[in-house]
C-alpha cells in the first residue's frame, strides 16, 4: 500500500508542475486558479510523501518520488507544452528511469 501512496504522491508532483506551466501561460482569474491547483497538488504530494516515508526507506522513496515527477513532467512538457523530444532528452530520461529501477533493485 505504501508504494501505491508513493506513486500517487509522484503523480501529484507531476500535477503541480503542470499547473505551474499552465499558470505561466494564463492571465487574470484563470492564472490564479492554476496557482490554486498548484498549491493543492503540492500539499497533497507532500502529505502523501510524508505518509509513504513513515514505512519506506527515505532514500528509496525520495528517489522514486522525484523520478516519477521528473519523468512525468518531461512527458507533460513534450505532449502538452510542445517541448522538443530530442534524442538526448529521451536518452537521459531513459537513463533516469533505469537508475530508479536500479536503486530499487539493489536496496534491501
Amino acid at each position: 500500500m505504501d508504494w501505491i501512496i508513493l506513486i500517487v504522491a509522484g503523480l501529484f508532483e507531476v500535477a503541480f508542475a503542470f499547473c505551474l506551466g499552465k499558470a505561466k501561460d494564463s492571465i487574470g482569474q484563470e492564472m490564479y486558479l492554476w496557482y490554486i491547483g498548484f498549491m493543492v497538488s503540492l500539499i497533497i504530494s507532500m502529505v502523501l510523501l510524508v505518509k509513504a516515508t513513515q514505512t519506506l526507506p527515505m532514500g528509496k522513496a525520495y528517489a522514486v518520488w522525484t523520478g516519477i515527477g521528473a519523468v512525468g513532467t518531461v512527458l507533460i512538457g513534450v505532449f502538452v507544452f510542445k517541448e522538443p523530444a530530442t534524442f538526448w532528452r529521451i536518452f537521459f530520461l531513459t537513463t533516469l528511469v533505469c537508475s530508479i529501477i536500479g536503486i530499487k533493485a539493489v536496496s534491501h
